[in-house]
């Protein structure tokens, strides 16, 4: 079983937690204590705090349901598919995992984006409108959910490992990178504090999960990397990574910041999804 975050503190400090939450004490300023006082990452803090309120709480706030994937196992055995886990880390919570796809599936999804690959745009942050940015430089194509039987197929299958309904993610978005291509870093949430991407919170709320699928090998270059926690996830076709957003309790996480280092040699083509926090 894997070791949550709450034990991964002193004892004496997982012991304060539970005693504190027990005379109910504010979580928030708990938390200011913690990182002032034992010197703890912030996102170690949100993760043993939100094991703790599991842990001494029935029915605990602020606990909704998130996409999830239980890494127990070497191997995740869906419907139809045996997923390997490569790499688990618990916070923030990245996941990559082998054998997603098969080879044919990575071929027929990238066959059916061809034509349709325009330059990336990102969001306004003011006005919530697609824009083209230096900061992104690859290609992007989407396709609908059950837009064909494999494509519903897959959904399904991400489904069924994530936890999360097929209604509530977002269509494939293909991304394409040549040579020197890349999107430098940034986060897949949307800031509620941000006029832009606020109008993206009223449709279906925050992109509580990321899952992207590896459609080719890359020869050199072209990672997904995270500068927050020094990781980065090299492509294998067929493979995926998975991360959440957000913390237990449903604050955008800082430590998700991730980019799509440059292609240094051949061609790198993904497949985004993102799990919404309601139907999309």
């Amino acid at each position: 079983m894997q070791k949550n975050a709450l034990q991964n503190l002193p004892a004496n400090w997982q012991s304060w937690i539970v005693e504190n939450l027990a005379k109910g004490c504010d979580p928030v300023m708990m938390a200011t204590m913690m990182e002032r006082d034992g010197q703890f990452d912030r996102t170690l803090v949100q993760y043993a705090l939100a094991d703790a309120r599991r842990q001494t709480h029935p029915e605990p706030i602020n606990t909704a349901k998130v996409p999830a994937i239980d890494t127990d196992a070497n191997k995740i055995v869906l419907p139809d598919r045996v997923v390997d886990v490569l790499v688990s880390l618990l916070y923030p919570r990245v996941v990559v995992l082998g054998n997603v796809l098969s080879d044919d599936e990575c071929d027929a999804i990238a066959a059916l984006s061809r034509s349709r690959f325009e330059r990336s745009t990102t969001v306004n942050y003011d006005s919530g409108i697609s824009q083209l940015d230096e900061s992104r430089t690859s290609e992007s194509a989407s396709i609908q959910r059950s837009e064909t039987e494999m494509i519903s197929r897959i959904d399904a299958r991400l489904a069924a490992l994530s936890g999360w309904p097929v209604d509530h993610g977002e269509p494939l978005q293909l991304q394409k990178y040549q040579m020197g291509n890349e999107y430098r870093p940034h986060f897949d949430w949307f800031d509620p504090s941000l006029a832009g991407t606020a109008k993206h919170l009223e449709r279906s709320g925050q992109r509580l999960g990321t899952i992207i699928l590896y459609l080719t090998d890359v020869e050199e270059g072209g990672g997904t990397s995270f500068p927050s926690i020094g990781l980065d996830v090299f492509p294998q076709k067929g493979g995926a990574l998975f991360f959440r957003n957000t913390t237990p309790d449903g604050l955008p996480d800082q430590k998700t910041l991730h980019a799509g280092l440059p292609v240094v040699k051949g061609t790198k083509i993904i497949a985004n999804k993102w799990l919404r926090e309601k139907p999309f």
